[in-house]
C-alpha cells in the first residue's frame, strides 16, 4: 500500500445551517465518511457534533484539527476495544 501523503483537500460542510470549509487530507476525509456511515449519520451531522464538542472544550482548536483528533481518538478506542477500524479507500 503506498504512503497516504497528499495535501489537504478543502470541502464545504454545513454546521447549524451555516456553510464552512474544512481542509483535510484525503485519508481523513475517507475516515470521516466511514465514521459517519458507522454511526448512521450524514457527514455534516457528524462534523457538527465534533464542532460542538470542540467548542465546549477548555482549549478549543480549529475545526480541521478537531476532526483529525476526533478520528484518531475514535480509531484508538476501536483498537482498545478490539473492534477492527474501517479501512480507508486506496488512493
Amino acid at each position: 500500500m503506498p504512503a497516504p501523503y497528499h495535501p489537504p483537500v478543502k470541502r464545504s460542510v454545513e454546521i447549524a445551517g451555516h456553510k464552512t470549509s474544512v481542509s483535510l487530507e484525503p485519508l481523513f476525509w475517507d475516515m470521516l465518511r466511514a465514521a459517519a456511515a458507522a454511526e448512521g449519520l450524514p457527514l455534516n451531522a457528524l462534523v457538527a457534533r465534533i464542532d460542538e464538542e470542540r467548542i465546549a472544550s477548555a482549549t478549543p482548536c480549529g475545526l480541521a484539527a478537531a476532526v483529525r483528533l476526533w478520528l484518531v481518538t475514535r480509531r484508538t478506542h476501536e483498537r482498545d476495544d478490539g473492534i477492527a477500524p474501517a479501512a480507508p479507500r486506496d488512493r
